[in-house]
């Protein structure tokens, strides 16, 4: 295996490839990038066993066909040390692979391509496209509620369900849940739904750009696999059923407030400086046009922020989760957040003012 590329030409598909390799591996292979050349095409993969990545780079100079499998972070790091103009070359020869750019000549080790694992191909079930843009705003607006190392693990990941011409986002970690929709290019009636595990959903975020070229995804009985550019990948899908999250929406809830999204947030952030560090409480206080936040500590200190909103209802008194309000304020979109509650005891449902493209309910708490 030989080939001569631009250092640009190699860079990028490395640095695309490389985010999956994790640091500490279980098997050494794993640690490595496999490296193919075939018809003119180079591909690179990288897999953690849950997630894989091929990145696809033309040759236009000298190659000669064969595969292996390299150590990813040193080949990245090289790369990336080389002058921006640089050409390389890269020879394997006897088990090394040699790698040339100028004066600079670098030799590393290698591990035969055959033990490098491949994701076993489901049969795809389902395939549908959407723009890159509106996918990768359905991730950034649900993947902060997705659960950590949850021992219910199907919480520790995001839910995509697709019906007819849509394409849904869901994320919950018990405590709170996130809900997005988006238009998708799909075919038939049918409701599908699988759970991308959390790194999935990450690696996934990060090829996206907010271009709106098309990005299509492939929904199989174990893995969904996405095609953008000259990338593709694939993930693992949870084995497990995700909660009715139609039921966890609150219904019915007669208090509505508006406020501006801004000043809501920084008034939140300031109280939130003296709240308890552990569990975050802060009081809300509601009567007519006011909302009067408090928060306090162990230490015997308080934060008071009194701020004007639209509100008409009744009096009432209710604790969150500081964190869990500032994260959904962070994600909406629009001037005013709509806030719409019950009672003390009633989960709050969080949103845009005039959009119900995104719902978010947060869990009270009591204090």
């Amino acid at each position: 295996m030989k080939l001569s590329i631009s250092r640009d030409q190699l860079l990028k598909p490395l640095q695309q490839v490389c985010g999956v390799v994790e640091k500490r591996q279980t098997l050494p292979v794993l640690a490595n990038v496999l490296v193919e050349v075939e018809r003119g095409r180079l591909s690179l993969t990288g897999t953690d066993l849950e997630v894989e990545l091929i990145a696809h780079a033309e040759l236009t100079g000298e190659f000669g066909e064969g595969e292996v499998t390299v150590p990813a972070r040193k080949l990245l790091d090289i790369c990336k040390s080389l002058p921006a103009s640089a050409e390389i070359e890269l020879k394997l020869d006897a088990q090394k692979l040699t790698l040339k750019s100028g004066k600079s000549r670098f030799t590393l080790t290698t591990l035969p391509a055959n033990e490098f694992p491949n994701l076993e191909e489901g049969v795809g079930a389902f395939s549908f496209t959407i723009s890159q843009k509106a996918l990768k705003k359905l991730i950034e607006k649900t993947s902060f509620a997705m659960a950590q190392q949850d021992v219910r693990y199907y919480l520790n990941g995001m839910l995509f369900e697709v019906t007819a011409g849509r394409l849904r986002t869901v994320s919950t970690d018990g405590h709170r849940l996130a809900m997005c929709d988006a238009e998708a290019r799909t075919e038939g009636d049918d409701r599908m739904q699988v759970i991308v595990p959390r790194k999935g959903v990450h690696e996934l975020s990060r090829l996206l750009t907010d271009e709106d070229g098309e990005v299509t995804l492939t929904l199989g009985a174990n893995h969904i696999r996405a095609t953008v550019g000259n990338v593709t990948f694939t993930s693992k899908l949870i084995d497990g059923k995700f909660p009715d999250y139609e039921r966890v929406l609150p219904k019915g809830g007669d208090k509505v407030v508006l406020a501006n999204r801004e000043e809501l947030r920084q008034s939140l952030q300031r109280a939130s400086i003296l709240s308890n560090e552990k569990f975050r409480g802060i009081r809300l206080q509601l009567t007519p046009d006011l909302l009067r936040i408090q928060a306090n500590n162990p230490d015997q200190e308080e934060a008071e922020e009194d701020l004007s909103i639209e509100y008409a209802g009744a009096s009432l008194e209710i604790g969150f989760n500081v964190q869990y309000l500032l994260d959904v304020l962070g994600v909406l979109e629009t001037t005013t957040a709509k806030v719409t509650l019950g009672d003390a005891n009633s989960s709050a449902l969080l949103q845009d003012a005039d959009s119900n493209a995104a719902l978010y309910v947060v869990m009270p708490m009591r204090l």
